[in-house]
């Protein structure tokens, strides 16, 4: 029992003792590590201050009501059009789930983003004077001449355009938030209101069209056919159809509107210089600490 007391107290001691060697070593060094938690934190701060701002412009939307009357129309419609042998669906429903999915794909951005937006504000971005309320860009781009040294790709432009896009949604409310972040406060808003009349847009075109071809083959089925009981079916399937397309023409918001729209944004929502500071102070004082440590280590060997 004596042995394995002393033996406790003797690990004891020496865990002491190699604290206070540690804290010595600190303490003997504590010039070196100041010098490099400054050096850092000068480091941090130059390198906080060559950050160009990014302001972030936010949009809440709300999605619009389906057509559910002219839907539930079509609905029990359709089993008297099956026997006529007409197939006719709906092409309202679940456009708000679909365009979520649809806004940060490939071929929105190509087909309705790209055309509408001046290229270089994406890809050749170096600064934003807030004086002249104008963009600096970078050497990648000419001003003078209007041309690129080298014309990025569309899905190079589309991996920046998506990393400046943030799209969620409220699983509960099914509130949408859709932000734009850029160098520029007012592209920011800018680019915010293209993604929503884009995304509008583009599915009132998609039912306009399906709604016109259905009509279409209404009007074809109905010269067709000798049948009362058929053409009655029919006429009623193109009047739904008329209301349908008059809603699509009629809403200015079809998918999503506005709970707030965006605005230009007057404080910058990156980069945190504090933040950085802070971290690259942290950071030189461990470096610092672990170095005279370390060079002890190797000393006492």
């Amino acid at each position: 029992m004596n042995n394995s007391t002393d033996l406790n107290n003797n690990d004891e001691l020496g865990d002491e003792m190699d604290i206070k060697s540690l804290l010595k070593t600190i303490l003997v060094n504590k010039r070196l590590i100041i010098a490099s938690t400054v050096s850092f934190a000068i480091i941090a701060l130059i390198y906080s201050l060559t950050l160009t701002n990014i302001y972030q412009s936010t949009a809440l939307l709300s999605p619009v009501g389906d057509q559910s009357n002219s839907s539930q129309s079509l609905n029990n419609l359709g089993g008297l059009a099956s026997l006529a042998g007409i197939n006719i669906s709906s092409t309202s429903g679940g456009n708000s789930t679909k365009a979520i999915t649809k806004i940060t794909t490939l071929s929105f951005f190509e087909e309705n983003i790209l055309p509408n937006i001046f290229l270089p504000d994406l890809m050749a971005v170096r600064t934003w004077d807030e004086d002249s309320n104008s963009v600096i860009y970078d050497s990648s781009y000419n001003v003078q001449t209007g041309k690129w040294n080298n014309i990025p790709h569309p899905q190079k432009s589309y991996k920046s355009f998506k990393g400046k896009l943030q799209v969620s949604e409220d699983y509960e409310t099914k509130f949408l938030t859709i932000s734009v972040k850029h160098e520029s406060p007012h592209i920011a808003k800018e680019w915010t209101e293209l993604v929503v009349n884009q995304i509008n847009d583009s599915f009132r075109a998609k039912d306009k069209r399906e709604a016109e071809s259905a009509m279409n083959f209404l009007n074809t089925q109905m010269a067709l056919t000798s049948y009362t009981e058929i053409k009655q079916v029919v006429a009623q399937i193109l009047k739904q159809k008329m209301q349908q397309l008059t809603l699509i023409e009629a809403n200015e918001f079809y998918v999503f509107s506005y709970l707030d729209q965006p605005a230009v944004a007057r404080n910058k929502i990156e980069p945190s210089r504090t933040s950085i500071c802070i971290l690259g102070t942290l950071l030189g004082f461990m470096l610092g600490v672990l170095f005279v440590l370390v060079r002890g280590y190797f000393k006492e060997d």
